[in-house]
């Protein structure tokens, strides 16, 4: 098993378990998706990030 260190969203503490240990907050997993000179769905992440940005 793989072990991938995981932040909290809510109150931002790292941790290596499945649950935040602190206030039982949504883990996620704080590395970059791997790159691939073949990515099927670049396209459509970077018009997503296009369309976050002009938003905020």
């Amino acid at each position: 098993m793989k072990m991938k260190m995981r932040r909290c969203s809510l109150c931002r503490e790292y941790t290596l378990k499945d649950h935040c240990p602190h206030c039982e907050g949504e883990l996620k997993v704080i590395y970059p998706p791997r790159y691939s000179p073949e990515d099927k769905y670049g396209k459509y992440r970077r018009i997503l990030m296009k369309q976050l940005n002009e938003s905020s």
